[in-house]
């Protein structure tokens, strides 16, 4: 497969144009009980508000919301308890942030046109890549909105069963390409690709990835890096998420050096931060 000559740096938003020629954050919002660092912290609009007024302050180019928990071996929920946390949230966002650029973390098709079509949302972020519904890349194609599709092999319960590779980094591309290929075909312009940090890989795994992200600018789409605060820094420093954050930034400036255009992170100001220097060094 050749390299194509240029990477795309902007993305259509719902008409806002979103530049990606240098790198951006996006903020995580998670709204779920259980998530592995933040779960249970924004159940209340008070501090859903609070947290997005800071994300924003702190520079986020954009904020992705996740109502299903998608941590190793996480409970499933159904589609009226994922919806019933969303609603709320975004219908906060629509009344008091209405120009906020807003990705919402989902692979059910239903689910991304009701918050597309009804609370304006931007961006879809699919773990599964259409694997989990496979009315979403027709869904896509009819909402015309970025998407962003994520490896992983399985579900989040039993994902990390799924580490089995014979050349993970071939087999990942081979993954993207037949996906890629498709949603061009229906007519989907505006992707992105997460190669998966933590999803169907082991440790190590995580750092081959990470060694290997800049193989996957063959596709000419921008690169999400999701590492932030992730058990591939805490578990290999025998520490916590809590105390991860030094991790997350050497793992971040490392991304960005090979080729990451967006970084999904929980710590805005810091990731802005790296991004800031490592523009002074290449």
């Amino acid at each position: 497969m050749k390299k194509l000559l240029t990477k795309k740096t902007s993305l259509n938003c719902r008409g806002q144009l979103l530049d990606i020629s240098k790198p951006v954050v996006m903020g995580i919002l998670n709204i779920t009980p259980d998530s592995f660092y933040d779960g249970g912290k924004y159940s209340e609009k008070e501090k859903v508000q609070q947290r997005l007024n800071q994300m924003i302050d702190e520079g986020a180019t954009l904020v992705d919301i996740g109502a299903y928990s998608s941590r190793p071996g996480s409970t499933h929920i159904s589609e009226k308890e994922e919806l019933g946390r969303l609603i709320p949230v975004l219908e906060l966002i629509v009344k008091f942030f209405p120009d906020l650029i807003v990705s919402v973390d989902t692979f059910r098709s239903g689910i991304a046109s009701l918050v597309v079509n009804k609370y304006g949302v931007s961006i879809i972020n699919d773990i599964s890549a259409g694997e989990l519904d496979h009315k979403m890349f027709e869904t896509i194609n009819k909402l015309q909105v970025p998407y962003i599709m994520m490896h992983m092999k399985g579900n989040p319960k039993n994902m990390q069963s799924n580490t089995q590779y014979k050349n993970m980094i071939k087999e990942i591309i081979a993954y993207f390409s037949k996906k890629v290929n498709k949603l061009k075909e229906i007519g989907v312009r505006d992707l992105i690709i997460d190669p998966g940090f933590g999803f169907s890989k082991t440790i190590l795994q995580n750092y081959q990835l990470l060694k290997n992200l800049k193989q996957f600018e063959i596709f000419g789409f921008p690169i999400l890096a999701g590492i932030s605060r992730k058990s591939m820094i805490y578990n290999h420093l025998g520490i916590d998420a809590k105390n991860a954050l030094n991790g997350t930034s050497i793992l971040n400036t490392v991304a960005l050096q090979n080729g990451a255009n967006i970084l999904r992170v929980h710590d805005i100001k810091e990731a802005l931060e790296v991004i800031n220097l490592v523009e002074l060094v290449q």
